[in-house]
């Protein structure tokens, strides 16, 4: 579907990155847009709140952008700068677009789920304590080639995770939202979760959080999983029950590798954390060298398309482009 600007809306003149790199990097992506640089924390430079359209919300964690968004009293467009959006509907109208950074982590957060599940499906966390105790043990581990590996989510990344998967010559499962067929094979349903879990020796998760997908990987599924299964989850943390997956890998029936906790950033105090068999990395999924320049080529892209009167891409929210 191809939106359009309503009439009635002024166009965008006016967009904040948060970072002083970012506006280096853009400021000269269009004649037609004022690129300053605004860190949601202290005054924008160079300009009022009034004269913004366009906020470009910082990457990672930090303070909640939710004051400072709704200080501005245009705000056209939100751009995030990760993939999920989870949260930023709820601090804007549904006047105000959004657009997300699809694509840009793709490519990282699939090397980082295949990495993860390596790392724990050869014993990469133990050789690594051992190392550190000057010990030498040698024993057979699962691998990669040949495990029964459920995908679930079927997005971009899903996409990306499934290229990486098949030269390790895995036998793959795909679920979706919905049951479906497509280009590759069968889609399952969601639904069918806890039914295809004992059939498989390793779940991916890497499917958006919204209400529908809150709690998707249950204690019901996971209970279903066979003795000695693995979990990797580089979606978000909600997505899995995180204290019935903390029983199940302190009780030495699971395994678990995840970039992603419920909560975030995991207290030190958390049981997940002494577990042998948990491999837990901090929300590092799309954050490697490759995020740099492509970050700024998705935001020169929407900043040029702005300034021609087009609406961005990967909108998840119309807003002022909606179509009439």
């Amino acid at each position: 579907m191809q939106h359009r600007l309503r009439p009635s809306s002024r166009p965008v003149a006016t967009l904040t990155v948060p970072t002083i790199e970012l506006r280096d990097a853009l400021v000269d992506s269009s004649p037609n847009i004022d690129v300053v640089h605004w860190d949601l924390g202290s005054e924008p430079e160079g300009t009022a709140r009034g004269t913004i359209d366009a906020v470009v919300l910082p990457y990672g964690g930090g303070a909640d952008p939710g004051p400072a968004l709704a200080s501005v009293p245009h705000l056209k467009l939100v751009q995030t700068q990760s993939t999920g959006y989870d949260g930023v509907p709820a601090l804007v109208s549904s006047d105000t677009a959004i657009a997300t950074a699809a694509g840009v982590h793709a490519a990282a957060t699939a090397e980082l789920a295949v990495g993860l599940a390596i790392a724990s499906l050869r014993g990469i966390d133990v050789a690594v304590r051992n190392q550190q105790r000057g010990v030498w043990e040698s024993r057979r581990y699962a691998g990669l080639a040949d495990r029964r590996v459920l995908l679930v989510g079927v997005g971009g990344i899903g996409v990306e995770i499934q290229r990486r998967l098949e030269p390790f010559e895995v036998v793959l499962t795909r679920v979706g939202s919905t049951a479906r067929d497509d280009a590759s094979g069968h889609v399952h349903a969601s639904s069918e979760l806890a039914a295809l879990a004992p059939h498989h020796d390793v779940i991916i998760v890497i499917t958006p959080l919204s209400d529908a997908t809150r709690g998707l990987i249950s204690r019901k599924v996971l209970a279903a999983m066979p003795d000695g299964a693995l979990l990797v989850n580089v979606a978000r943390g909600a997505v899995v029950d995180t204290d019935a997956l903390t029983r199940e890998v302190a009780a030495g029936r699971l395994r678990a590798a995840v970039d992603v906790v419920d909560p975030e950033p995991l207290p030190a105090d958390h049981p997940l954390w002494k577990q042998e068999g948990a491999i837990i990395t901090p929300h590092v999924g799309g954050n490697t060298g490759a995020f740099w320049p492509r970050i700024v080529r998705l935001l020169d892209r929407q900043i040029r398309l702005l300034g021609e009167g087009g609406a961005p891409v990967n909108l998840v929210q119309a807003g002022p482009w909606a179509e009439n």
